[in-house]
């Protein structure tokens, strides 16, 4: 698959990348999304995603099961961001 636009706006900018369903729901494996401001967090990011409405909405609304790792490490919510970090979007993955 190959990688979506980049979506610009003054601010931070991070690469967000999307695993498994995420990634099919989206239509994208990782995206350049730069967000408002330079002290950004997790929550932040999240609630710009969620902003463009449809899918990204419905997949990341908070009773839907995904996690955030930043920098390969999972985070909270309220984890800040910088300039240039991974953040990486999750689905439960199951085994046998």
């Amino acid at each position: 698959m190959s990688d979506s636009p980049t979506y610009m706006a003054s601010g931070l900018t991070v690469r967000v990348v999307y695993l498994a369903r995420l990634r099919e729901a989206f239509g994208c494996a990782s995206e350049q999304v730069t967000l408002p401001m330079a002290a950004s967090t997790v929550a932040t990011l999240v609630a710009t995603l969620r902003s463009r409405r449809g899918v990204w909405e419905a997949e990341l609304e908070s009773g839907r099961a995904w996690r955030v790792a930043v920098n390969h490490a999972l985070s909270a919510d309220d984890a800040r961001l910088a300039e240039g970090d991974e953040v990486a979007f999750l689905p439960p993955v199951t085994g046998g």
